[in-house]
């Protein structure tokens, strides 16, 4: 079996592979911990041949982690950012500041659309953008639904928006505090990254598309104008690609990837732009 961690600042995730039929076997997600009890908070690594990691927490999460893995199992990836991979020139210029969530999922983006918008809609919502010859232009990191909604210290934040309200709904005025809230939060969080595709691709000259991942790609999705797929897997995609260890892997299929939507023409990305212009 391959285990594949996926290690944020509070949330972690983990997905349990099979080496021979690339099959998903199992996943769950856990509050991020300096020391990891398998079998508990992970699968039990009497079945792990190998682990690969990502990894945004601090790096002494990451240093005890990689340390318990190292002693239970026999091989240990660990995901850095680097200047180079895959086809992908990193566009930080310090690329190890670049965070590797971001830049796993800028790898696999590329390797299935080369060239994408690659957003991940998680604590901070994060847009980034690889052009179609593999440069990666950077990004933006704005700040997601929870925290926004902390920041305005309502009472609000344990009432989270209904992944399955319609677009129109979250758009609407909001009748009641909760609903105001939680309406203008979509409102800023969908409209950020409506404009930034826009922009970038206007400035670029190429239409690119997009794919959303994070625990809030769901909702966000239905305010999303531009056609886009969802991919949960995608910083999976992306250990996958940089660390190919099935037969599938190898041969550049990474599980759970969807189908690249087709982009709008760049023509009426900037009549849209121009529009929002004037108004």
């Amino acid at each position: 079996m391959i285990l594949d961690l996926d290690i944020g600042n509070t949330l972690s995730k983990w997905r349990l592979k099979d080496a021979d039929s690339s099959e998903i076997r199992s996943r769950g997600a856990v509050w991020t911990r300096e020391e990891w009890r398998p079998g508990a908070d992970i699968p039990d690594l009497d079945v792990v041949e190998a682990v690969r990691i990502s990894s945004v927490a601090r790096a002494a999460v990451l240093d005890e982690t990689v340390g318990l893995l190292r002693r239970r199992v026999r091989h240990v990836h660990v995901a850095r950012s680097t200047a180079e991979a895959l086809g992908v020139v990193n566009g930080y210029a310090e690329p190890g500041r670049l965070g590797v969530d971001r830049w796993l999922g800028a790898l696999a983006g590329y390797q299935l659309a080369g060239g994408c918008c690659a957003v991940d809609c998680g604590s901070a919502i994060t847009i980034d953008f690889v052009l179609p010859g593999g440069q990666h232009l950077g990004g933006f990191i704005v700040p997601g639904l929870r925290l926004m909604k902390e920041s305005l210290k309502l009472g609000t934040r344990n009432v989270a928006i209904d992944p399955e309200s319609e677009a129109d709904e979250l758009l609407e005025p909001g009748r009641r505090t909760v609903d105001a809230v939680n309406h203008g939060i979509y409102m800023a969080a969908v409209s950020a990254i409506n404009r930034i595709y826009s922009e970038v691709c206007d400035q670029e000259g190429v239409a690119l598309p997009m794919l959303l991942t994070g625990g809030d790609a769901r909702v966000i999705s239905r305010g999303v104008q531009v056609p886009h797929a969802v991919w949960p897997d995608m910083v999976y995609g992306g250990l996958e690609a940089r660390f190919p260890l099935t037969l599938a892997e190898r041969a550049g299929k990474m599980a759970g990837a969807p189908r690249v939507p087709d982009p709008v023409s760049l023509e009426k990305i900037r009549a849209g732009l121009a529009f929002s212009m004037l108004l």
